[in-house]
């Protein structure tokens, strides 16, 4: 592992880290954090790889900006989390950007399982959900259920990350 990749690598979990912390104390993560990680993470990959690299990062960030899109707009998930996802995408090879993405979507999806089954409202979620394809329109939660409730979201964002960072430096990849 060379040792620009590992200061990157570092850069980037630290960053996500700041993010967390910000988001669990103010359910924000701010966007002075977010420019300077797209700033850090450009600037990371034009160092170790030149123009070539800074290309493979615009499009780890259009990757993960796309994957998480959708979600914010359906109401799923805060602006500062679909920008973090974009930032992670600047720092990762756009291969390892769209694992990291599909990853921190598993991992929020987890998440959100463990925390209704904490709850005990497995059953009023399943029921909300059924209705929701049985009248075809999105039905927001109600204030009592777990589902309405904010989630850090920059959590799911960091496991995810941190499962493509392993798969990345740690276990060599997937040949790609």
């Amino acid at each position: 592992m060379s040792m620009e990749l590992l200061v990157s690598t570092l850069l980037l979990l630290g960053l996500l880290g700041l993010a967390v912390v910000s988001d669990l104390r103010r359910h924000r993560i701010p966007n002075a954090l977010v420019l300077a990680g797209l700033a850090l993470g450009l600037a990371s990959q034009a160092n170790a790889g030149g123009l070539g690299a800074v290309g493979d990062s615009v499009l780890g960030m259009l990757i993960c900006f796309a994957l998480f899109l959708p979600m914010y707009a359906v109401g799923g998930m805060a602006a500062g989390d679909v920008k973090l996802m974009t930032m992670v995408g600047s720092f990762l090879p756009f291969h390892y950007a769209l694992w990291a993405a599909l990853f921190s979507l598993i991992a929020g999806g987890v998440c959100g399982l463990l925390m209704v089954l904490a709850r005990g409202q497995l059953l009023q979620t399943l029921g909300r959900y059924w209705l929701i394809l049985r009248a075809q329109a999105y039905l927001a939660p109600g204030s009592d259920e777990v589902a309405g409730k904010p989630f850090p979201y920059s959590i799911a964002i960091l496991i995810g990350t941190l499962n493509s960072v392993y798969w990345q430096l740690v276990a060599g990849g997937w040949g790609v």
